[in-house]
């Protein structure tokens, strides 16, 4: 058998009955939200519309019942609430935990190497 080098895709997402709650691309854009300062400029440097990204965000604190972004400063941007913080934080937890998780059980059961996949550059994709 050749060489093969794999890298390990995971799309992890949590869903109520009530819809989406929570998946990387709303965690990038709640991590870029607090970057940058503005719902606006988190949704442009992940190629989204703003109202795609509102829409987004309204989803998951309706499902959550709580908001997790809230305006700031002068021009009425946006941060992220205690609760957005703590969100992002705990998926994050749990996606890398899961993540390293599948990387060691490929490593058990397929031959050939497995690498997880690492985010280049600015946090963005297109993910929900």
């Amino acid at each position: 058998m050749r060489e093969i080098r794999a890298v390990q895709r995971l799309h992890l997402w949590l869903e109520t009955k009530d819809g989406m709650l929570l998946g990387l691309g709303r965690i990038q854009l709640l991590e870029l939200v607090e970057e940058l300062g503005s719902l606006n400029k988190a949704a442009a440097a992940m190629g989204m519309s703003y109202r795609a990204a509102w829409g987004r965000m309204k989803q998951t604190e309706t499902v959550i019942g709580e908001p997790l972004v809230e305006r700031s400063g002068p021009k009425k941007g946006f941060r992220l609430t205690p609760l957005g913080h703590e969100v992002v934080r705990t998926f994050r937890t749990w996606h890398h935990d899961v993540e390293n998780f599948a990387v060691a059980r490929a490593r058990e059961i397929f031959p050939w190497t497995t690498e997880p996949y690492v985010e280049e550059g600015p946090k963005s994709g297109k993910s929900s």
